[in-house]
């Protein structure tokens, strides 16, 4: 007759592995989720991460509720980080965070101590295209002008997006784009570009254009020199793209990493090491509400600019390839993004 210790130990056992066998739709029923959102409460990110749990919870399980908790800081890597390293590891807990986070160890940032390779990615609504456009009066009509003429460019900081993306393109294009800083947000280097403070701004996103300034485009305010991201956009096919202009395989493989968070969009996650039953389930329900005809009406109506999704497969492959690219290619990338 067994002992009492072993006959414990025993439906301990059993116990635990009917836990685990546990049908994810029934784990998920009635629990509350997490959503922990990288950017403050308002802005584009957390517009979109609110309206997608509204009708994320139908697609997951019953009684399922969404909980939004915003965790801005540093970019996007503060809560890139607590999903890597703090969140729990059931499933309960998900990510929508700014596309440049995953790559910002790429790039050898020292706060992003974090490997990206190993997020559970659930999906992406959309990818981005991003855009160097000047002011018509500014006399920079295209980009002949722009590799010949001084063009002053709006931007944040040293480090941010819009000085990168500004060296890029004066690295692989040849352009005389020049940086000047201050400006807190696009909203404001906006306004910089219709006083005529400064001639331009190197990464306006078409979506973020098309919602925030259509006007510019409807009067003619506004001069598409040349366009970056993962396929050209067909709204503007006649505007060029920077890969059409190179023919050096080094250069090829630069914009190839340097554009990868456009490609990326806007991710979805889950930690590393969630049981892979549930990472099925939930890539699975996040796909399904970005194709919910409800949800991409309000994304409409929201002005969210959603264009072509990005599956878990594809995000992965992104973020996998990015990763391998050459060493010299990567010290090329990394002294354009720290000078």
């Amino acid at each position: 007759m067994p002992s009492r210790s072993l006959l414990a130990l025993s439906c301990f056992a059993i116990s635990l592995s009917a836990a685990q066998a546990q049908e994810p739709v029934n784990f998920y029923t009635g629990k509350s989720i997490s959503m922990v959102i990288s950017s403050s409460a308002g802005g584009g990110y957390d517009t979109l991460a609110r309206a997608l749990a509204r009708y994320l919870p139908k697609h997951i399980a019953p009684q399922v509720t969404i909980t939004i908790r915003n965790m801005p800081g540093a970019g996007g890597i503060v809560a890139t980080k607590y999903l890597y390293s703090v969140a729990p590891k059931d499933g309960l807990t998900m990510g929508g965070v700014q596309n440049n986070t995953p790559f910002e160890p790429l790039l050898g940032t020292k706060e992003a101590d974090y490997d990206a390779r190993n997020f559970n990615w659930l999906g992406s609504p959309s990818y981005e295209t991003g855009l160097l456009a000047t002011m018509t009066a500014s006399g920079v009509r295209n980009l002949d002008d722009a590799r010949i003429k001084t063009v002053t460019v709006a931007s944040s900081g040293a480090n941010s997006t819009p000085s990168f993306y500004a060296r890029l393109l004066n690295e692989l294009l040849k352009t005389k784009l020049k940086i000047v800083v201050g400006y807190p947000g696009q909203t404001e280097s906006f306004l910089a570009m219709e006083r005529g403070e400064v001639d331009g701004y190197p990464s306006i996103f078409w979506n973020s254009l098309t919602s925030t300034r259509p006007e510019w485009l409807r009067d003619k305010k506004i001069n598409l020199i040349v366009q970056y991201g993962p396929q050209k956009e067909p709204a503007i096919a006649d505007v060029p793209s920077v890969a059409e202009q190179l023919s050096n395989q080094d250069d090829l493989l630069l914009l190839r990493a340097a554009i990868a968070p456009l490609a990326l969009g806007r991710p979805f996650l889950l930690p590393p090491n969630v049981p892979a039953d549930r990472v099925a389930f939930m890539q699975k329900a996040v796909m399904e509400t970005i194709g919910d005809p409800e949800f991409q009406d309000e994304a409409t109506t929201l002005k969210l600019g959603l264009n072509e999704a990005r599956s878990p497969a594809d995000m992965k492959t992104i973020v996998d390839d990015a990763y391998a690219t050459p060493p010299a290619i990567i010290e090329r990338l990394r002294k354009i993004a720290q000078e």
